[in-house]
């Protein structure tokens, strides 16, 4: 059996390696990866120091951005831009209470000369930022602020900027599975088709539940490339996503094997670092299913384990899973609408005898929300696309309608050629949100395609889903990223969320992410408190 701790030993080790690079070769050439169960490959991952004379403690970490060329098994080397020189980026582990300071080293060439611009084009594909997906912290300044621009050097041969990012954690942050990515709006899509992601974990008290400690704890991070001719392709049209097959990597690998003996559980960290399509996951092979028990959602800890045969994950979606070895032979995590399977589990070895146990209850990773507090209105959002509303390349119109739509352009006119109603526009606040309001909100997708998923994103605060479809769940569910599958009607979520906290302007989006690029956004501007008379819509 291998504990957690001793799994992450030699990964923290290599991760601090890379902490101590400053953009250097060095660095940059460091390892991706370090061995898990039985040589199942593990991202790097860089742990908290102690800071003098304080119990919380800082983690800093250097993500460094450039060209890489990267081995994909059965694709050859293959150039992306990447984090320290591969994919996923280094795994950050931190608690409740910490700092996190991140240098961003941009080695990129500079942007190219001309080309596509405005928001609904995507362009700037060398320049980036950090978001610190579902992490609860400040959307302002040098935190998890993505209205900021990590632009390359202007010229060849000028130095290589770099950026600051500084998260302070909160003392009450849940502890679970968070992750990273780029998030400047027209070049995020291109950006995480290439891997740049990395994961993101708050260590606290479900770890320490003695079947959760006792069980290996695996990052499962799933990457969707998008490859051509050895690269991917700049976003040049609207068909891009359809025409460019995707490439699914488990931690960098294709299709990895992961040894687990019969009776020994382990703690999988699913994240998904999709851009396009969702995920439904099912662990099944010789010996019959594997049953993946669900203990967090997108972070936080659900109240106790609930068996799944099926696992959705949505791009963004992060589920933490026990999954305990059962008759010997090999099993496959697949997901429908992906023909090969993400990972292959060998179960074999001594048995463990008696077999790990696994959790009857969890410590409440975040207390549910009483429908009884909703002081503010109900918010209404509807994810609707035009069809050949512009000229080529991008032709549709990606919009975010409902109780706080962008203004059309053309009150007067055809609200489906209108060129401005439901499109982000990055001067326009949708929603204002005051700190302390409890509000509710409904969710709809508009397509009629089942295959047409628009999950939606909230930045800064979770949400707690509360109705799918109009039917009630019990209990409720917390997320911070909700998928939403087309049909005849598409799905809907209802959900409650308080604003808490922070103040600063953040993002609420399709988080299938050309079509955030594309458009489908909306502004939120988190407030003290609403000004007399003021909208809040």
């Amino acid at each position: 059996m291998i504990g957690r701790r001793v799994l992450l030993k030699g990964a923290a080790a290599a991760g601090l390696a890379v902490a101590a690079g400053s953009g250097t070769a060095a660095a940059v050439a460091a390892a991706a990866t370090a061995a898990g169960p039985g040589g199942f490959p593990q991202p790097v991952t860089v742990r908290r120091r102690a800071a003098p004379g304080r119990v919380p403690s800082v983690l800093e970490q250097v993500l460094d951005v450039r060209y890489a060329e990267v081995g994909v098994p059965g694709y050859g080397r293959v150039t992306v831009r990447a984090y320290n020189g591969g994919f996923p980026g280094p795994t950050l582990r931190v608690r409740a209470g910490d700092t996190l300071l991140l240098t961003h080293v941009n080695g990129l060439p500079p942007n190219p000369a001309g080309g596509m611009r405005g928001a609904r084009m995507p362009h700037r594909p060398n320049s980036f930022n950090l978001h610190a997906h579902g992490m609860h912290v400040s959307p302002s300044g040098l935190a998890d602020n993505v209205l900021r621009e990590f632009a390359p050097r202007a010229a060849p041969g000028d130095p290589e900027p770099r950026y600051r990012t500084v998260l302070h954690v909160p003392a009450d942050h849940p502890a679970g599975t968070y992750w990273y990515h780029p998030h400047l709006h027209g070049s995020t899509a291109e950006q995480l088709a290439g891997g740049m992601a990395g994961v993101l974990v708050v260590e606290g008290d479900v770890d320490e539940v003695p079947q959760v400690r006792a069980a290996a704890d695996v990052v499962v991070c799933v990457n969707e490339l998008k490859l051509r001719g050895g690269r991917v392709p700049p976003f040049t049209s609207g068909s891009w996503t359809a025409g460019v097959p995707s490439v699914f990597t488990v931690n960098g690998a294709v299709n990895p094997v992961l040894a687990l003996r019969p009776g020994e559980v382990q703690r999988w960290r699913l994240v998904g670092a999709t851009a396009f399509t969702a995920l439904d996951l099912q662990l099944s092979g010789v010996g019959g299913e594997l049953t993946m028990h669900r203990i967090a959602q997108d972070g936080i800890t659900l109240p106790a384990p609930v068996p799944a045969r099926t696992v959705p994950l949505a791009m963004g979606n992060r589920v933490d899973v026990l999954v305990r070895g059962g008759a010997p032979g090999r099993y496959e995590l697949r997901a429908a609408r992906v023909p090969v399977p993400l990972l292959t589990v060998e179960v074999a070895g001594e048995p463990v005898d008696p077999p790990m146990g696994l959790p009857d209850a969890l410590p409440p990773g975040r207390p549910f929300l009483d429908e009884r507090e909703v002081t503010g209105p109900h918010r209404e959002v509807l994810f609707h696309v035009d069809p050949g509303v512009f000229p080529q390349p991008f032709p549709d119109a990606f919009r975010v309608l409902g109780s706080g739509a962008t203004p059309p352009a053309a009150p007067a006119g055809d609200p489906h050629r209108d060129p401005a109603y439901g499109l982000y526009d990055p001067d326009h606040v949708n929603h204002v949100l005051p700190l302390g309001r409890t509000e509710r909100w409904t969710v709809r997708n508009g397509e009629t395609a089942p295959g047409f998923n628009h999950p939606f994103h909230l930045h800064t605060n979770p949400f707690l889903v509360t109705h799918r479809d109009g039917v009630r769940l019990d209990p409720p569910v917390w997320h911070d990223t909700v998928g939403l599958a087309g049909g005849t009607p598409g799905e809907s979520v209802t959900f409650l969320v308080r604003y808490e906290d922070f103040t600063g302007r953040a993002i609420a989006h399709c988080h299938q992410l050309h079509h955030e690029d594309l458009g489908m956004m909306q502004t939120v501007e988190y407030v003290e408190h609403a000004a007399p008379g003021a909208p809040t819509g």
